[in-house]
């Protein structure tokens, strides 16, 4: 049951040049948090090393067909872990199983089964290569040098061919429920593809490139290409979520973790923006204000007898998986619902100092506020090169206490990991 459609308030026009300066803060932002190519090279030895092992396994028996990454991973989305005490980053883990294995792990003792076995190969290449091995309900934990670590799922073949999506469906083990799970992420991957390819309908978008061009023609590096703001705009709405849900709710604290998933939040990302991005907006700023204030709008709140709600966000890959299971408990709903009050009012405190001209320092306080104290540091550092560039160039840019912000960089290509 989803709620009916809300009237917002009129939002105030948001100039072209505030959107690329916001949209260029982002960017900064953002990869800042994400893996460097050395950090996945190694993630993905790492990764493939055991994956040749598994294959070999007795416990397996031919049955492993492969190891694949998924979610953030896959999808482009992927950001520091919330645990800011080590540099290294998550990455989650399919091992897949052909669809003849199932057999092997019928009847309520089959899921354990599944997973003891995964424990127990995993347990000797851990011995094997000094590294520390945790055992969860669906999965296992390897911890890989440089705090880096990755969750191995098993996952058998299942296909549903009456589905969306059903050719590469599969089933998860649960230990604690002594079942097998819907599970697809491979044809998750392909629903979010779908939505981000989706065109926005961008009213103002020669404006927006030539508030660029107008920047290099004042001798200033150029912002980044319209397009590559346009084709990396779902990836980084995500990315931007996870952040300050990050910072919003600090590290996990076991039980009492309130914090929405990650899953949650990328579906309710991709559901917002396959809607509004075909609307008419005048920038990417003014799509992705809207694609946030209306996240809430795209799960379903079901009443329960005892006065509470069941929240229910259906997996589009994987029938009968509610991906809104973990939000239902009237903390969690609470906590959902004030943390989306507190993104909104840090969107538009930035904004506002923005488009205000307040300063750096009343904007890099806005921004550490929203996305953490890296903030600082990495927009600074962005500020210097830009200054060394010009300098090199026979050119000195000046940006007094009350400049918006350092407004631009030069297009780079795209950096979407996992593809």
């Amino acid at each position: 049951m989803i709620r009916e459609p809300v009237t917002l308030p009129q939002r105030s026009r948001i100039s072209v040049r505030s959107s690329a300066r916001f949209f260029h803060l982002v960017d900064v932002i953002a990869r800042a948090h994400e893996p460097t190519a050395t950090q996945l090279a190694a993630l993905e030895r790492s990764y493939n090393s055991t994956g040749e092992f598994l294959s070999a396994c007795p416990e397996f028996q031919g049955d492993l067909i492969q190891i694949h990454a998924h979610g953030s991973r896959q999808l482009g989305t992927i950001v520091r872990p919330r645990d800011g005490s080590r540099e290294g980053f998550d990455i989650d883990l399919i091992a897949r199983l052909a669809s003849g294995a199932r057999r092997k792990y019928e009847g309520e003792h089959g899921p354990v089964l599944l997973l003891d076995r995964l424990h127990r190969a995993l347990s000797r290449y851990a011995d094997a290569h000094g590294l520390r091995l945790h055992r969860w309900e669906r999965c296992a934990t390897l911890e890989y040098a440089e705090g880096m670590c990755a969750d191995i799922a098993p996952v058998i073949d299942s296909p549903l061919l009456t589905a969306p999506f059903g050719e590469t469906h599969g089933l998860i083990p649960d230990r604690e429920l002594r079942l097998f799970d819907s599970t697809n992420p491979r044809g998750y991957a392909k629903h979010f593809d779908l939505a981000a390819t989706i065109s926005p309908n961008f009213t103002a978008v020669m404006s927006f490139s030539e508030a660029m061009d107008s920047v290099t023609r004042a001798e200033v590096t150029p912002l980044p290409d319209a397009q590559e703001v346009f084709d990396r705009l779902l990836c980084r709405l995500v990315q931007l979520l996870k952040l300050h849900r990050n910072v919003a709710f600090g590290i996990a604290q076991g039980s009492q973790d309130l914090a929405p998933s990650s899953v949650f939040l990328t579906t309710l990302a991709a559901m917002a923006y396959a809607v509004e991005a075909p609307q008419p907006h005048e920038s990417p700023l003014e799509l992705l204000l809207d694609i946030v204030e209306r996240m809430p709008l795209h799960f379903g709140q079901l009443p329960r007898p005892d006065g509470s709600e069941e929240w229910v966000l259906p997996n589009p890959s994987a029938p009968g998986d509610n991906l809104a299971a973990g939000m239902n408990s009237p903390a969690r709903q609470g906590a959902f619902f004030s943390w989306h009050q507190r993104l909104m009012g840090d969107l538009k405190r930035i904004l506002h100092a923005i488009e205000n001209h307040e300063g750096l320092d009343v904007l890099i306080k806005a921004l550490e506020g929203a996305f953490g104290p890296r903030c600082a540091g990495v927009i600074q550092q962005d500020q210097t090169q830009r200054r060394q560039s010009n300098r090199v160039a026979g050119r000195v840019t000046l940006i007094s206490s009350a400049a918006a912000a350092p407004v631009s960089v030069a297009a780079r290509p795209h950096t979407y990991f996992g593809r």
